[in-house]
């Protein structure tokens, strides 16, 4: 069982849930955040914004680079050579650094998002366009990927430091990727169901596929997003079931 395991999400992809508060209690209850950073949405204010609020909660702040894909929240996968990737990647990335730079935040981690993730996850030459793009700002970013994946394999071989993620609220196929957003039962809602799946990442380091096959999945750091219906209460209840076995939440440090 693990004794410490990071919980991040995916922020900054609604700006109302900067205006009615709902992001700021999620950044409370995580311990890193991935931020939009203008690819499939978010601006230079939800960035600078949602960076305060990882400093008032001593929550970890990372970069969420996609692909530029606004009308499909970058979960379409595009027809691009992986030095247009490379680019696109590097241009968000640093972007995002900049603005960070300029207002005293470090930038801890770096986090693909939506289709680019899951292409990574199973394509060397995409997991390597990535790291090519955020190698020509720093090698010193910890990348986030999928637990078991190719990316986690060749981001280690280029020299990059790698957190294996799992996801509370996705169900997961018997090959261990993560069933496709098009089917209706890709989503754990309920709050219950997303922490129980949580509770055998941490506790016994499996999950369970669509198919009832059990998958066995290291992970140091469990995902929830923030889009998902119910995220803050599946949070709260991943919370209570951990604080019970004393389970500590704290996010990876360099």
């Amino acid at each position: 069982m693990k004794k410490i395991i990071d919980i991040n999400s995916d922020v900054g992809e609604k700006s109302e849930a900067l205006t009615d508060g709902s992001e700021e209690k999620l950044i409370s209850l995580i311990s890193s955040a991935n931020i939009a950073c203008g690819g499939h949405t978010g601006d230079a204010h939800s960035i600078l914004e949602i960076m305060k609020l990882c400093k008032k909660y001593d929550v970890g702040i990372g970069a969420h680079p996609s692909y530029p894909d606004r009308l499909n929240f970058g979960r379409i996968e595009l027809n691009l050579s992986p030095a247009e990737i490379t680019q696109f990647v590097y241009y968000q990335v640093e972007s995002f650094i900049r603005i960070a730079n300029a207002n005293g935040f470090e930038v801890k981690h770096i986090k693909p998002h939506g289709a680019l993730y899951n292409v990574a996850a199973k394509d060397e030459k995409i997991a390597i366009a990535i790291s090519n793009g955020i190698s020509k700002i720093s090698k010193e970013f910890i990348l986030y990927g999928l637990a078991g994946s190719i990316m986690i394999d060749v981001w280690r071989a280029e020299g990059f430091k790698t957190v294996s993620e799992a996801f509370a609220d996705r169900r997961y196929e018997d090959d261990g990727s993560l069933r496709s957003r098009k089917f209706f039962d890709a989503i754990y809602t309920d709050p219950e169901d997303a922490a129980r799946q949580a509770l055998l990442i941490a506790q016994d380091g499996k999950v369970i596929s669509l198919n009832g096959e059990e998958i066995k999945i290291d992970a140091d750091t469990i995902c929830i997003h923030s889009d998902t219906e119910n995220s803050l209460y599946i949070i709260n209840e991943i919370r209570k079931k951990f604080l019970k076995l004393g389970i500590e939440i704290s996010r990876i440090q360099n």
